[in-house]
C-alpha cells in the first residue's frame, strides 16, 4: 500500500515577516514623511540588510550601502568624462577607467563583496540619467540604500532571531565581522597576486 504524500506549504518565518515590516516602514516613511518620494532603492537596501541574524543582515545590507557608496562617488566624475571625452579620448575609455577605479576602491577598502551593488549603481546612473539630474539622482540612491539598510538593521537589533537570541551578538563586533568575511582566503586569490595587494 502506498503511502500518500502531502504537499505542505512552507511557514513563513520571522525573516520574511521583518522584511516585509521594513519594506513597510521604508514605504511609509517616504510617502508621508518625506512627501510621496520615490522608495524604490530604500526597499531594495531594506531587504538587501535582513538577513537570518543581525551579522549576515549587516553584511549583506553594508555590502550594498557601501557599493552604492562606492559606485557614486566613481560615477560622478567619469559621468563626465563619458559625456565630453575630454582629450579626445573615446568614451568607452572612461567607462572601463571608472570601472576599474571602481573595483580598485573595493580592494583597496577591503569590500570586494561590495562589487555588484557598486557596479549596478555606476552603469544604472552612466547609462539611465540625463546631464541635469545625474548628480542629485546620484547622491539620492546613495541615502536612500542607507535609509533601507539602516530600517532593516534596527528591525533586526529590536526584534533579533532566535540565533541571535541564543548566542547574542555583540555589535561592536558587528563590523570587524564584515570587514573579515570580505577578505578573500589566499587560497582564492589568483597565482601572480601578491599576498600584501
Amino acid at each position: 500500500m502506498e503511502e500518500s504524500k502531502h504537499f505542505h506549504l512552507p511557514k513563513i518565518g520571522m525573516r520574511v515577516v521583518k522584511t516585509l515590516l521594513s519594506v513597510l516602514l521604508v514605504t511609509v516613511t517616504y510617502d508621508y514623511l518625506l512627501g510621496g518620494r520615490n522608495a524604490c532603492f530604500a526597499c531594495i537596501g531594506a531587504v538587501y540588510a535582513m538577513g537570518n541574524h543581525f551579522h549576515e543582515g549587516f553584511k549583506f545590507g553594508f555590502n550594498r550601502f557601501v557599493g552604492t557608496l562606492f559606485g557614486g562617488l566613481i560615477v560622478i566624475p567619469f559621468y563626465w568624462l563619458y559625456y565630453h571625452q575630454p582629450l579626445g579620448v573615446p568614451k568607452e575609455i572612461y567607462l572601463v577607467l571608472g570601472l576599474l577605479c571602481l573595483l580598485y576602491l573595493h580592494i583597496v577598502s577591503g569590500a570586494t563583496t561590495a562589487i555588484q551593488p557598486g557596479a549596478v549603481i555606476y552603469f544604472v546612473v552612466l547609462f539611465t540619467q540625463p546631464v541635469n539630474t545625474y548628480i542629485g539622482y546620484t547622491i539620492a540612491r546613495v541615502i536612500d540604500t542607507g535609509v533601507g539598510v539602516t530600517f532593516s538593521l534596527i528591525l533586526n537589533f529590536v526584534l533579533p532571531s532566535r540565533l541571535d537570541q541564543k548566542n547574542g551578538f555583540d555589535l561592536s563586533h558587528t563590523f570587524q565581522h564584515w570587514f573579515r568575511s570580505n577578505q578573500r582566503p589566499e587560497s582564492e586569490r589568483y597565482p601572480e597576486e601578491d599576498p600584501e595587494d
